[in-house]
């Protein structure tokens, strides 16, 4: 059947089309078929019409260039007034081969791995690699609760993206074809977080001595697959799940591995707490140290001081509304630590840096004048600036002790945990003798409560017992603490403070103690770091996130990543593995993995992101 329609100086007559979409302008208006004079046959009724335009338009949209085309080349070949020369029947074209995108890309061999911690040993395989599929299944040890919930982990990362169902099957029996079995009774020289992970294309084999190794294997075997695997769309066939052929032996370095997040200056819902506590995950860092109080708010319930949080909580630098942690959401937040072998220790600052708790109770506070915010003045109460080193806690007074008491006691019963940190740090306005009585007589509060007491370096000027543990800073007073035996954590502010700014430009962060790019936080040995401090005298390393100028998780993952990364291998890796050229490489591959996980980043121009050189330019619009 034919019909004609109007061109500018012109009547032409074209095929009706049989398939839908070529009755149908390119802007997806019906062409009217205008019936000839004498012809029997009558218009398409517009129901018709309208159905097939309806067919026509969910194809059209689906593919708008295509259907574009057709649409244009058939006006020009109805309105042309001379007829066209035949064009040549082409040869027929070869499709092109399928590019796989580098995100689906699997590694090539365990020799060109970017795992991060670098690892003490990786034999590349020569045989074929281990091929997940949806035959995979993951084996675990009967009746074993704790190898079941780290395979469940490892499952809810992998089904995704995957669409495997990868079920998780309990046998002590030896691992079929094609599994992923999780194995105890690894030798003792693995410790408490080691692991062997063995790879051939019959199976993976994760080995430990303890739940907590099992569960570091499962983030290297996380980042050996494609950084694809973080997705939560499926990518269906256009992906080749494989993980070279080899094996790993692994163990830390450090027994304490960990991260500061500062929540009293600016507080942090509980699921940002949990996007912070991935991070920490996914790099094997395994202490979680949060600032819970200090001038600017305060940030766990306490029953038997309620006014801490409906007085002290509502505060914030900047004037925001603050927050505060119930019990039961401190619970979840154990719980959810606990779950990825992280330990929380939580911090309440004192003597010092205490305006928030004398904000609710007055008579605990032997404070100076509130400093002026902003060259103006804020009266006694609530404080929203950031300046330092003038509030405190009365030494001389027996209330101060019975609330120290009392808090310790609430907090030691909600952390499973060794630790309780209780500052010590910047304060200005006790005499030498005040500080040191308070700081005594507190730590004898925490030992009785059945907790570890742990401190920022000031506290090595007191009578220390010889298994509290330190917090170097500024390094002036570690070595009298680790003279009683006291070890220490090293944070030094100008390696590890990762609040500090990346260059002069950077939005967010502070310069007071360094300017920090990326490998300065990576190229610093803790052993050498400071003079009278010896390796078996340091129990670990953490990097520590003030909040002054960080408001939330997109800007706290902005700061940390990629320097969080960075201070994880210095705590897990041996100083003969680490090498600055090396670890630029590796971590350059996980920006796509921290893209599908939607961590925020500072694309350091010292790495050559994603293979580019001009990668660093992709982020320079962070979400703040």
């Amino acid at each position: 059947m034919t019909f004609s329609y109007s061109c500018s100086k012109s009547r032409s007559t074209i095929p009706l089309g049989s398939d839908p979409k070529d009755n149908f302008r390119d802007d997806g208006s019906v062409f009217r078929p205008v019936v000839p004079s004498g012809s029997l046959a009558a218009a398409p009724s517009n129901d018709i019409l309208q159905s097939a335009h309806s067919i026509m338009m969910t194809r059209f949209r689906r593919n708008l260039p295509v259907h574009a085309a057709i649409a244009l080349s058939s006006v020009a070949a109805a309105c042309r007034t001379t007829a066209p020369k035949p064009a040549p029947t082409p040869a027929p074209a070869t499709p092109p081969a399928a590019v796989v995108p580098a995100y689906l890309q699997p590694l090539p061999s365990l020799a060109t791995h970017h795992i991060v911690p670098q690892p003490v040993s990786v034999v590349a395989g020569t045989g074929a690699p281990f091929a997940l599929s949806a035959a995979t299944q993951i084996i675990v040890p009967a009746g074993n609760a704790d190898v079941q919930r780290i395979a469940e982990l490892l499952a809810t990362v992998m089904r995704p993206s995957t669409a495997f169902a990868n079920p998780i099957t309990q046998s002590d029996a030896a691992a079929p074809a094609g599994s992923i079995a999780f194995r105890l009774g690894g030798p003792a020289s693995l410790g408490k977080e080691g692991y062997q992970l063995s790879i051939s294309a019959d199976s993976v084999q994760i080995l430990a001595a303890a739940p907590a190794g099992l569960y570091r294997a499962t983030q290297t075997l996380r980042q050996l697959l494609p950084s694809g695997i973080e997705s939560q769309i499926s990518f269906g066939r256009r992906a080749q799940w494989t993980v070279p052929a080899g094996q790993i032996t692994d163990r830390p370095r450090f027994e304490y591995r960990g991260a500061m997040l500062d929540v009293a200056r600016h507080f942090f819902t509980p699921n940002e707490v949990k996007e912070f506590i991935d991070v920490l995950a996914l790099y094997k860092m395994n202490m979680l140290h949060l600032h819970l109080a200090d001038d600017q708010g305060w940030r766990i319930q306490i029953d038997s001081w309620p006014k801490l949080t409906t007085v002290g909580s509502v505060s914030e630098v900047g004037a925001g509304p603050g927050g505060f942690y119930s019990k039961a959401e401190y619970a979840d937040l154990v719980r959810y630590a606990q779950d990825r072998y992280i330990t929380i220790v939580p911090e309440i600052d004192m003597p010092g840096h205490t305006n928030a708790a004398i904000a609710a109770y007055p008579q605990l506070g032997c404070s100076a004048k509130t400093p002026g915010i902003f060259g103006g003045t804020q009266s006694a109460g609530v404080y929203t600036g950031t300046q330092v080193g003038w509030s405190v806690f009365c030494p001389d007074s027996e209330v101060v002790y019975r609330f120290v008491d009392d808090v310790v006691k609430e907090l030691a019963a909600m952390t499973p945990g060794p630790y309780i940190h209780l500052g010590g740090d910047e304060v200005h306005v006790l005499q030498l003798p005040q500080y040191v009585k308070f700081v005594e007589r507190v730590q004898d509060i925490v030992y009785n409560n059945g907790k570890t007491y742990m401190g920022w370096e000031e506290v090595g000027r007191a009578r220390l017992r010889p298994t509290t543990v330190v917090q170097q800073w500024k390094s002036d007073s570690v070595p009298p603490a680790v003279s009683q035996g006291a070890r220490a954590v090293m944070s030094p502010s100008n390696k590890a403070y990762i609040d500090m700014k990346y260059v002069p430009g950077t939005e967010l962060g502070l310069t007071w103690a360094a300017i920090i790019e990326l490998r300065p936080s990576y190229e610093w040995e803790p052993t050498t770091y400071m003079k009278g401090v010896r390796e078996d005298q340091i129990l670990g390393v953490e990097g520590a996130l003030w909040s002054e100028t960080v408001r939330n998780i997109g800007s706290a993952l902005y700061m940390s990543l990629p320097r969080l990364p960075a201070l994880a291998e210095v705590g897990w890796t041996a100083p003969a593995q680490k090498n600055w050229e090396g670890f630029r490489e590796r971590i350059a591959a996980h920006a796509p993995r921290w893209r599908f996980l939607g961590f925020n980043y500072y694309p350091s121009p010292q790495v050559n992101w994603d293979g580019n050189a001009n990668a660093a330019k992709a982020n320079t619009n962070p979400v703040f």
